[in-house]
């Protein structure tokens, strides 16, 4: 192991910390130590035990509630202007801060991920880090990866190892390109033995693939750490902020403003009533000389109101805040509905910070491999000579149960297969049929491994040849070993050996795959397969009926399966003798090799006859399409970013009912340069606006070259047309950019959800990230902010948490301003009485325990168990008001304040009208100063809790006894601390010695009070009753539904499910580059038995490069007609899903 140099300068760099090339010397330590290359170490976490403290409190600070209300501390030590004690800042600013702080800390212990492997650059080691491959316990050191975080995902990509070398003495040297994020690239040149070998992707293992079928392997650590390929496109760990966080901070601020204002007001009066009536009893106060000022009695009257009024800036709205953000995650947590009982998986909120946004989303952001689907492929049915085997009709109807396989000893005992019938036609030795599976026993790139008798093993280039071809394995044509020359099957039983002459590769143009064979008879025989549109093409005439009749099978397979067409061609010797002199010369020419490969193939692909078709179902999550139709319902934009390509995207599209036949209108972006795709794009825009006039869906394919910041915006206008966008073949940090583009320019919440290591990026740069724990390992869930097993649980996260979480912060945080105001501006209105005194209304232990004791519970209850309604599932469109916001925004903050300022008002002038002239039952003057305070806190109290009490939509036990517990928690309290214990031991501390006992016992007191609460809540009471009945919500006239509903009875619901048709598409799609063909027949895949790692020379097969594009499927936005409460109505014939089917599933 070589250790990495640790100075500043590198000799290669034009500036000190700037790598040009990087060089990599095996086993030599004081060449490699010249260099400041990274270690292994990655680190996630924000803070460690030294840092947390310093780190955590100057986070803290930078809220501008936290910082004002520090300084308000120290200008209560001051005694000049303090009228208040210090303890009433202290205990909730140190009670703010603590709670924090811990949960800051338990957040960041969540998001730890930290990984040490004492790797360094030049290490010979397993796996961890972006590796050149050296060798590996495959034949000819080849090693198979799968989930490479590059813009393929799950396809088989075989690596060619280096010259074999004992890795121990490796005397070479590497010259590469620098670190960069560019996964699909590499470039290098490896220096051994005075020889240079050239080093591309090819050639590497970048850290986070996954090895399938390898039992080990070692390779040269090329990066390593942070400098790795997946790191570099992982991006920067982002603090994430919701939107109602964003708007506190700026109300907040307003009313720091709005404080600062009635601090002016009262100063200015308290300066002209020095002037005019205070200077008259100066003369009485023992002031100095220095005070003896009316402008500067109203400076310190200023600051004095400030202290005053400073719990109108509410700093235990935050403490309340998070204790509700950590409920609301509980609830996550304890939901047993999104517990994944399989792999016993918990729902898992990883952050305490973001639930409320959860109900705002408007943006889905999807990957499509391992959070869609299950990488499952499943041999489903087929069409042979004209006939359908395994249809789904079949199976339904007659409950047949799997077909019995018992007859084949090397069966697959997974393989499941409902139609009987084709098994009878194989015993009964039909020609066609046979044929039929012969064909995919033979027509592969597949690889078996047997390592024990019968025990067969296929590593095979795509799941879906693996499907077709353990199909034919179980209806007797078992594929049991290759050669680069011979394929040997077992068919019923016998075995039978081909010899393999030619195999006429797949590639993304060819969209087919073809083999030639020689069976034990003599016969030269051609069988190919491949997509339906390019296969019938190359058909002899003769096929046309039968043609005919496999396209109608492939139509009536409408469940999203994906199809291929088989085809076969007895070969001419004579023919074929000449065909192959043409490919021996084609393969050696060093010009146009692949265009005169291709002319070739095509030449003898014609006049084949059609056998039949395959259906493959790539089988999808339980639960995906009624997920995203629910979505969808919700008015959530559900876009799939995928590495795949477009035919991959688009079978999923379609499986999931993203996509449908009904799609018919097609934009094609092909350009190549900034002007093309610019116009292309203003074409599809201009093109949406007229068709949207006549059709309900269209189909678009977009390229990514407008991802180029020039064209973003019409890309983000023509997309947001669209109902549905998939992009494909796209990089992992092109996923963060799509999602970066929605955010800046739609000013969106936006979720990402993903399951590899190449989802990182994009659920780091969305508002909200969620990580699948699928088969991809853990790296997505170790960056998201909620992770669970399915997709399906992402319905209820949003529709049921999320809105439920906004519902209840929104109605938390209206209520709150409310209450505060009510409370802090009575102070306000005192001071126009009491000579703008900078005297306070109440005793200073109510101003301490209103927010902490009397009023924290119940609104903590509301905000922790309301419930708007409880069928957020069966009622999608109740999501719209968070996507909107519409229940906390600007204009909902000034309704409460006013709310609160007008309550206010009531609260001090009801009971100081009506002691103007009362007297006590003894005929004694009641109007003093405590006696009033402790009326106007008590109807405070009980108005705030009748108000709450309106508030609450959903009465549970909890709310009850927070409610009337704080009720009779503040009068004990307050008959406590005015008794004459508490004043004999602390005189100094409770001087309303009495006041309650002598003032709540006159009926005078408890008419002002009963007069005050009624004048406060009554006009409440009589708007919110106008404004159900004349602009009811979506929520009201749910609840007014169900309630009709209950009253008319259990009604019997006809259930319906609705299919989509004609769906069929190349299974194929899975292939991302062109097939292994040569290699194969090359024999350097083939096990060696004397050594499985022999040494061969550096340079790879020539393989064809077929073209990468990005693209975009969408389709326009639905015009369905709803009704007011959000679901479709029965009489729409054209709905996907409606509400009855929901409900039901």
């Amino acid at each position: 192991m070589l250790v990495p140099w640790r100075g500043d300068w590198n000799p290669r760099s034009k500036s000190p910390g700037q790598e040009e090339e990087r060089h990599v010397r095996a086993n030599d330590r004081d060449y490699n130590e010249r260099f400041s290359y990274a270690d292994n170490h990655i680190k996630t976490a924000k803070y460690n035990v030294f840092t947390f403290l310093p780190i955590n409190l100057f986070e803290q600070f930078q809220r501008f509630a936290n910082a004002y209300f520090l300084v308000l501390l120290i200008l209560q030590l001051i005694p000049e202007i303090s009228s208040l004690s210090w303890f009433t800042t202290i205990v909730p600013l140190v009670l703010v801060l603590a709670i924090t702080a811990v949960k800051d800390a338990t957040d960041d212990y969540h998001m730890i991920y930290e990984f040490y492997r004492t790797l360094s650059v030049s290490s010979l080691c397993c796996l961890q880090a972006d590796l050149l491959l050296l060798s590996s316990s495959e034949p000819y050191g080849l090693s198979e990866a799968i989930d490479k975080p590059e813009i393929t995902e799950h396809y088989l990509l075989l690596n060619e190892r280096q010259p074999h070398l004992p890795v121990t003495c490796l005397p070479g040297e590497v010259i590469c390109e620098p670190p960069n994020n560019k996964l699909d690239k590499f470039t290098g040149t490896l220096f051994w033995k005075d020889n240079k070998y050239p080093l591309d992707n090819e050639k590497m293992l970048l850290r986070g693939c996954v090895l399938r079928n390898t039992e080990w392997c070692f390779g040269l650590v090329i990066f390593a750490g942070l400098q790795t390929k997946l790191m570099q496109n992982c991006g920067r760990t982002k603090f994430k902020r919701t939107s109602i966080d964003k708007l506190m901070n700026t109300l907040v601020l307003w009313i720091f403003g709005f404080l600062i204002c009635m601090g002016i007001i009262l100063a200015i009066g308290n300066t002209i009533w020095e002037q005019k009536v205070g200077s008259n009893f100066w003369e009485y106060l023992q002031w100095k000389e220095l005070t003896i000022s009316a402008v500067f009695s109203g400076f310190l009257t200023f600051w004095s109101y400030v202290i005053i009024l400073n719990t109108v800036v509410p700093i235990s709205l935050y403490v309340s805040v998070e204790v509700l953000r950590l409920g609301h995650s509980y609830f996550i947590n304890w939901d047993r509905r999104m517990y994944y009982s399989r792999k016993a998986t918990p729902a898992e909120a990883r952050t305490t910070t973001l639930n409320e946004e959860l109900g705002q989303v408007e943006f889905i952001f999807s990957d499509k491999t391992g959070t869609l689907t299950q990488n499952i492929m499943v041999f489903n049915k087929c069409s042979i000579n004209g006939k359908t085997y395994g249809t789904l009709a079949h199976f339904l109807l007659y409950k047949t149960p799997c077909v019995d396989f018992s007859f084949n000893p090397l069966m697959d005992r997974k393989f499941r297969f409902h139609d009987s019938s084709l098994v009878e036609a194989i015993k009964l030795e039909e020609p066609l049929v046979q044929e039929f599976f012969r064909l995919l026993a033979l027509c592969h790139t597949i690889m078996p491994e047997e390592r024990n008798e019968g025990e067969l093993v296929y590593q095979a280039q795509s799941p879906d040849e693996g499907a077709l071809v353990t199909a034919a394995r179980n209806f007797g044509f078992v594929f049991r070993s290759r050669t680069p020359e011979t394929i040997t099957l077992y068919e019923m039983g016998q075995a039978v050996t081909y010899q393999l002459l030619a195999i006429l590769d797949f590639n993304n143009v060819r969209k087919r795959m073809s083999v030639i064979v020689r069976n034990p008879k003599g016969q030269l025989k051609l069988y190919s397969k491949g997509a339906d549109t390019i296969l019938f093409d190359r058909l002899d005439p003769s096929n046309e009926e039968l043609m005919f009749t496999t396209s109608e099978h492939l139509n009536f397979a409408g469940e999203g399966l994906r199809t291929l067409a088989l085809a076969y061609k007895d070969l001419d010797e004579d023919v074929f003798d000449e065909w192959m002199k043409k490919l021996l010369f084609a393969s050696t020419a060093l010009e146009n090799r692949e265009e005169k490969l291709g002319a070739l193939y095509e030449e003898i692909e014609q006049g084949m006859m059609l056998l039949g078709a395959t259906a493959i179902e790539d089988k999808l999550q339980e639960g995906v399409p009624e997920t995203i139709a629910c979505l969808t319902l919700a008015n959530i934009k559900i876009w799939v970013l995928t590495g795949d390509k477009l035919e991959t995207a688009m079978n999923i599209g379609y499986s999931c009912n993203m996509l449908r036949d009904d799609m018919n209108e097609v934009f094609i972006i092909s350009g190549h340069t900034m002007v093309e795709v610019r116009q292309e794009l203003r074409a599809a825009d201009i093109g949406f606006a007229w068709i949207n006039v006549s059709l309900r869906f269209v189909c678009c394919y977009l390229k990514a070259h407008a991802l180029e910041a020039d064209l973003e915006q019409i890309l983000v206008d023509v997309a947001c047309l669209c109902k549905t966008v998939i992009c494909c073949r796209v990089t992992p940090l092109q996923k963060a950019l799509v999602v970066e583009l929605i955010k800046r320019h739609k000013r969106a919440v936006t979720l990402a959800i993903g399951d590899g290591a190449n989802d990182v990026s994009m659920i780091k740069t969305a508002h909200i990230g969620v990580g699948i724990s699928g088969q991809e390992g853990m790296q997505a869930v170790l960056a998201s902010d909620y992770s669970f097993a399915q997709f399906r649980y992402l319905q209820r996260l949003l529709l049921v948490h999320g809105r439920w979480s906004y519902h209840r912060m929104c109605n938390f945080l209206c209520y709150f301003f409310y209450k505060n105001f009510a409370f802090t501006l009575v102070h306000f209105w005192y001071g126009f009485l009491c000579g703008f005194s900078a005297q306070t209304v109440y005793d200073q232990w109510f101003i301490t325990l209103f927010n902490i004791v009397y009023t924290s519970l119940p609104v903590l209850a509301m905000g922790l168990f309301d419930q708007v309604s409880l069928y957020s599932l069966r009622y999608p469109n109740l999501y719209r008001p968070g996507q909107l916001n519409q229940l906390f925004n600007k204009r909902k903050f000034f309704t409460c304040t006013l709310q609160g300022v007008c309550t206010s008002f009531i609260l001090f002038f009801i009971p100081y009208g009506a002691f103007m002239s009362a007297v006590r039952d003894d005929g004694a003057h009641i109007s003093d100063q405590q006696a009033f305070a402790v009326t106007i806190a008590t109807s405070l109290v009980i108005v705030v809790s009748a108000q709450i009490g309106l508030d609450t939509n959903y009465w549970t036990a909890v709310n009850h006894f927070f409610i009337w517990g704080s009720l009779a928690v503040y009068f004990a309290i307050l008959f406590a601390m005015h008794s004459d214990g508490i004043f004999t031991i602390f005189p100094n501390q409770f001087p309303f010695i009495g006041t309650a006992r002598n003032s709540l016992n006159q009926k005078i007191v408890w008419l002002v009070i009963l007069l005050t609460t009624v004048v406060c809540i009554m006009p409440m009471v009589a708007v919110r009753f106008i404004k159900a009945d004349l602009y009811p919500t979506h929520t009201d006239k749910v609840r007014l539904l169900q309630q009709a509903s209950r009253r008319q009875g259990p009604q019997e619901q006809n259930f319906r499910r609705v299919r989509r048709t004609s769906s069929r598409r190349s299974a194929y799609a899975f292939a991302h580059q062109q097939g292994y063909g040569e290699l194969i027949t090359s024999g350097k895949n083939m096990k060696i038995p004397t050594a499985s790692t022999s040494t061969y020379p550096l340079s790879s097969p020539a393989r064809g490069n077929s073209v990468v594009k990005n693209s975009v499927v969408s389709g326009t936005t639905d015009a369905a007609e709803t009704n007011s409460t959000g679901f479709r109505r029965e009489s729409d014939q054209n709905q996907e899903v409606t509400v009855e089917d929901l409900e039901a599933r």
